[in-house]
């Protein structure tokens, strides 16, 4: 689904007959001469829309380097006495991340997010938003910087549902608001604990042999000589890298038709552009799909190998019988193209798969499904999860 980007703006004539985004502190309720008709039928849902675009601009705002208002951990939308609290910790918790992703590569400088809404069901006094965050993170590099290859931004494309509720003086507060995150890394919006989910792949499973030891994880420690990139060829005999690039920047938001979409879809996204690049299919048959031999995909789940959309599955196809991969010693080798895999709880079976898209003064930028992400830098998915394993496929 192709997402559509729409900036909501709430003026001050409507804001006080639905919700201001003006400086309340956490916990406070609005007063009742604001009070809107106690209607559902007179919810204006772009408005709606527009006061959870502002939270979510400022939950973006908090990860900024850049002084702005918007930063104090104040909820700046009449919420809930809960959801307040919830919010303000949130808010908290993502400015300790902006500082952390600062040290670690120069953060973000600005930040700019919106909303395309879905589906919108109001019932009595609760109005329930499925919608879909768009959010750009500029990063820290002058326009000749990106003109030579740097990312301009990061980006990253979250389904949310959000739900408001309705006052006995008809105003509406926001009630919560929950991501759809998956199974991948923590969306860099959201807080979580240090892991990210293990949710095993749903495109993948055991196969018919045994496997035996994995190679040793690939190193994260720094290469002294980590500015110098090593640059792969646009085209080899067999592989075409700059399509499967190409695929991955097309295909990073907006999931391709002609393939299904799986509930972890990270390892599907890789295959897909593994295929765009040359990677021809292997087998095909229906007895075929369980062994990890095999790399094909079919019309439905049971005519696709388990080695297409599962990532554990996918490494032992790439690296060991296909021979398609080699583990690189260490991930700062990466290059554009490449693979990156992570084995979040170190319990010998790969959760997650990601593609280089971008590689400047010596950092690996990856690109990803569940949660969908562009060029998110290495230096801060190593920050966000210091206790995984790291599987780096030269492609």
């Amino acid at each position: 689904m192709r997402i559509a980007h729409h900036r909501y703006v709430v003026v001050a004539a409507t804001a006080a007959a639905i919700l201001a985004l003006a400086d309340i502190p956490a916990g406070a309720q609005p007063a009742s001469a604001s009070a809107a008709e106690p209607s559902s039928a007179s919810t204006d849902t772009t408005e709606l829309a527009g006061v959870a675009e502002g939270y979510l601009q400022q939950r973006a705002d908090m990860l900024t380097t850049s002084p702005h208002p918007a930063r104090a951990a104040i909820v700046r939308v009449k919420a809930t006495r809960s959801m307040a609290a919830e919010a303000q910790d949130d808010l908290a918790a993502l400015a300790e991340k902006g500082k952390r992703y600062k040290e670690v590569d120069g953060g973000y400088t600005q930040a700019q997010v919106d909303v395309k809404v879905d589906d919108t069901t109001v019932t009595g006094d609760t109005a329930t938003l499925q919608l879909t965050e768009h959010t750009r993170l500029r990063l820290p590099f002058t326009p000749q910087e990106v003109e030579e290859g740097a990312p301009e931004y990061e980006e990253l494309s979250l389904p949310h549902t959000v739900k408001f509720t309705q006052g006995a003086d008809g105003a509406w507060l926001l009630a919560s608001d929950r991501a759809d995150t998956g199974g991948g890394p923590t969306p860099t919006t959201q807080v979580s604990d240090a892991d990210a989910d293990t949710t095993a792949d749903n495109g993948g499973g055991t196969p018919d042999e045994d496997e035996g030891g994995k190679e040793d994880a690939s190193d994260t420690t720094p290469l002294p000589d980590s500015t110098v990139d090593f640059v792969k060829p646009a085209v080899s005999a067999a592989y075409n890298y700059n399509k499967m690039v190409a695929y991955a920047d097309r295909y990073w938001d907006h999931h391709n038709g002609a393939y299904r979409t799986y509930g972890n879809d990270c390892t599907n996204f890789i295959s897909q552009a593994m295929l765009a690049g040359g990677w021809g299919p292997k087998g095909g048959a229906l007895i075929q799909r369980t062994s990890n031999k095999y790399w094909f995909y079919g019309p439905s789940t049971v005519f696709t190998s388990y080695t297409w959309a599962g990532a554990e599955n996918w490494y032992w196809f790439a690296k060991k019988h296909a021979k398609r991969t080699k583990i690189l010693g260490n991930v700062w080798q990466l290059a554009k193209s490449d693979v990156l895999q992570a084995d979040w709880t170190r319990n010998n079976n790969i959760d997650h798969s990601m593609i280089v898209t971008k590689k400047y003064q010596g950092t690996p930028y990856l690109t990803y499904h569940t949660g969908d992400t562009h060029n998110k830098s290495l230096r801060k998915l190593l920050s966000d999860h210091p206790r995984a394993w790291w599987y780096a496929h030269r492609t």
